[in-house]
């Protein structure tokens, strides 16, 4: 999500007709797109805050821009008083603030950034930034912001406010703009994607909404995350079923296998309904894989509560785990009314018995693909080869001296790691030729 809003940022900036410059002391505008999911990540972002002071004390024309979840749906008084030579602080998803700003030092006309939507600006007529048009093979796009599930341990509704879908034709008029910039794969984002145009009468929901978009010419893929389970609708796994384009994956949390830490979460689901799901989605959507988060160590989690979340990983045996260790952040409910128990030792030796399950896991699931031909949309060159995914969004790696950015290519898998698969193209001659 804070990918596309930098995105949507630069994309804004381009219109005042800034471009982008690669160091800090060459700026005249600075904006950082922070995160607060995890403490760490909070102090890294107040750490580079910080050290920008000297720029601005040597520049004081210098226009600092504080976005994202650290500043929250409206901007606390401490942060003007901890941070006095921040010029802007904008809300998430929300470059008006710092367009106002610029506006007003060029004595232009405010009325085209005055609205109380919150994605008014540039809807319908979203573009990638200089540096990224015609290079971006995939590209993010919110559908929804915020959240209204509330989560013990999640700042996100607090920081991004209540859910709000955006409009379905400037999801469609957005994504063709990109398409039109050569992007041949969009992923649609919201915190919980499940429950895209449930907040108000009349919308789409998700389903008719990847209907919609699987129709646009020279749009080849189309992903979305996050799931939740309690929002995963038999629709929804019918229309992946059914639509070529819509990529066979979900990524669907589990948080955690023990029903008393799942209520303490305040999720809403029990891990029998999750294994139900997960046998659901397989049983209807062919080829199917599934990302999975897992947070170790919440508070008041016993050894054998954790053993229920190895047991279920061992169970289900799901393609991807993205794993944390539980950090209390301030506000939250289980920060608040839950004593974190569980010391960071026990936290770390959690994590990696977690984090060794996987990768057995990953290894397993990955050796079924050699010898197979799987279809890749190359991305990028990284180190001399060239990077892509497939359907089951697994990073995929081959050498060729032909140009691959954004062509779709069948290549047959030679080896097989826990992270990524390495292949050959199919009739390697004649690919590259056409390439």
């Amino acid at each position: 999500m804070n990918v596309a809003d930098s995105q949507r940022v630069a994309a804004a900036l381009e219109h005042l007709d800034y471009q982008h410059v690669s160091r800090a002391e060459e700026a005249d505008v600075i904006v950082m797109n922070t995160c607060m999911v995890r403490q760490s990540a909070e102090d890294k972002a107040v750490g580079r805050l910080t050290s920008l002071k000297s720029l601005k004390k040597k520049n004081p024309a210098l226009v600092i821009n504080l976005m994202g979840c650290m500043v929250g749906v409206k901007p606390r008084k401490e942060l003007y008083e901890r941070f006095p030579f921040v010029d802007v602080f904008s809300a998430p998803s929300d470059p008006r603030p710092l367009i106002a700003h610029l506006y007003q030092q060029m004595g232009r006309d405010l009325e085209e950034v005055e609205t109380s939507r919150r994605f008014a600006w540039l809807d319908g007529d979203i573009r990638l930034p200089a540096d990224e048009a015609g290079q971006a093979v995939t590209a993010f796009l919110p559908i929804m912001d915020g959240c209204s599930n509330a989560c013990t341990y999640c700042i996100i509704p607090s920081r991004r406010g209540g859910e709000e879908s955006r409009p379905a034709e400037h999801i469609l008029s957005e994504t063709r703009a990109m398409v039109s910039q050569g992007v041949k794969e969009i992923t649609l984002l919201g915190q919980i994607v499940d429950r895209y145009g449930q907040d108000q009468p009349g919308m789409p929901n998700l389903s008719q909404l990847l209907r919609m978009l699987h129709t646009i010419e020279g749009l080849e893929r189309i992903r979305f995350l996050t799931s939740h389970p309690n929002w995963v609708t038999e629709e929804l796994m019918r229309t992946v079923a059914e639509l070529p384009r819509v990529m066979p994956h979900f990524e669907v949390p589990v948080q955690s296998g023990d029903d008393e830490v799942l209520e303490n979460m305040r999720r809403g689901y029990t891990a029998g309904q999750y294994r139900e799901l997960v046998a659901r989605i397989r049983s209807l959507v062919p080829g199917v894989s599934f990302g999975n988060d897992i947070i170790v160590g919440f508070p008041g989690e016993t050894r054998e509560q954790f053993e229920h979340t190895v047991g279920l990983i061992e169970e289900l045996r799901l393609d991807v785990m993205h794993l944390a260790r539980y950090s209390p952040r301030k506000g939250t409910v289980s920060a608040t009314r839950m004593a974190d128990t569980v010391s960071e030792e026990e936290k770390w030796e959690r994590f990696r018995v977690l984090e060794e399950l996987q990768e057995q896991i990953s290894v397993e699931i990955h050796q079924r693909y050699l010898g197979e031909v799987t279809e890749v949309l190359f991305e990028e060159r990284q180190r001399g080869r060239w990077k892509g995914r497939n359907p089951n969004n697994k990073l995929v790696f081959v050498e060729s001296e032909a140009d691959l950015r954004g062509k779709l290519l069948p290549v047959r898998v030679t080896l097989a790691g826990p992270w990524s698969l390495v292949g050959e193209l199919v009739e390697s001659g004649k690919t590259a030729e056409k390439a």
